[in-house]
């Protein structure tokens, strides 16, 4: 099943996979869409399912309308695989992930290699590419992304998503799966190609500002032992990009300019992160990567801002989008 709102050829490229690769029911659960999103996944076959749009609209409220429409058209459904708009499957993959999951029946969900479509056309793009070369860690793992195949079965045994979630939904569905006994797997085989399409750094810096966002929450949620759950994701929000800051102005204000210096702590973090051991990628790409990760903390603090400023105002968090 796939979740989308005006992805336009993105869409037709997703559920025309779908159609190819996965050889059962098709849901697409639209978020109000106005490019002929709706019309185009009827003409093809799959079950559009229209969100009501009074409610706040989260990628986990989707995803769930998604499986209760695919498992009530389709009962004895096994597994159900979920994919963004903006991603295609590649040819192979979903046989070999189910019958991963027939061999395992321990395990939940499995998920495999992600690939950034267009990589060459933005340094944002290139970013998220890296960002899905970083997660090589294969075989067992504590949480996967919002592409996955999931088991019927255990989705139903933790209740899907939680659908006030804005983001991070997937790590905290993940992390009540293993709370229950089920595992998580990640294959060393290709998955999808994503679309990013940023090629702004706003878009960018609100993409990091949203997983700021989602490790506060998640951190609030299950922050406690014996999970930690973004515990250490929240701490270097603040450290890099709340207390270094605060201790440097506070430094200058007493002891004049020079404390400034303080600062240079972080193009000397960058250069650290840098000679961190990544495959084969050229010095050049680690380099520009660790400096961008270094900012990203900055990014990341705004988003732990954000949702504890929303949680002590007593509101809730409106969805971050960079598309």
């Amino acid at each position: 099943m796939a979740i989308g709102r005006n992805e336009g050829q993105r869409l037709v490229t997703c559920l025309r996979a779908l159609q190819a690769h996965g050889g059962g029911p098709i849901a697409y659960v639209d978020s109000g869409s106005t490019d002929g999103s709706v019309a185009f996944a009827r003409g093809i076959g799959a079950e559009p399912v229209a969100l009501d749009m009074s409610i706040p609209f989260t990628a986990a409220r989707s995803r769930n309308a998604g499986f209760a429409a695919l498992t009530e058209r389709c009962p004895n459904l096994r597994y159900v695989h979920f994919i963004d708009g903006d991603c295609e499957i590649l040819p192979g993959w979903l046989d070999q992930a189910r019958r991963f999951l027939d061999a395992n029946p321990q395990v939940a969900a499995v998920a495999g290699r992600v690939f950034e479509r267009h990589p060459e056309a933005s340094i944002y793009n290139q970013l998220c590419q890296y960002d899905w070369d970083a997660q090589g860690r294969f075989g067992e793992v504590e949480g996967c992304g919002g592409i996955v195949l999931m088991r019927v079965d255990a989705f139903r045994a933790v209740e899907g998503f939680d659908a006030a979630l804005i983001a991070g939904e997937e790590p905290e569905l993940c992390l009540r799966l293993r709370a229950k006994g089920w595992k998580i797997w990640r294959l060393a085989v290709p998955m999808c190609l994503h679309d990013a399409g940023m090629t702004r750094f706003s878009q960018w810096w609100r993409r990091v500002e949203r997983s700021g966002h989602a490790f506060a929450e998640g951190y609030a949620m299950h922050g406690g032992p014996p999970f930690h759950h973004c515990r250490a994701n929240v701490r270097r929000a603040w450290l890099w990009g709340g207390v270094v800051p605060a201790l440097t102005v506070a430094a200058a204000l007493s002891l004049g300019w020079k404390a400034l210096a303080l600062l240079l702590i972080y193009p000397l973090q960058a250069l650290r992160l840098s000679f961190r051991p990544s495959g084969q990628d050229p010095w050049n790409l680690r380099w520009l990567y660790s400096v961008f990760v270094v900012i990203a903390r900055f990014a990341e603090f705004k988003g732990v801002l954000r949702y504890r400023w929303h949680r002590f105002m007593g509101q809730r968090s409106r969805l971050i989008e960079y598309k």
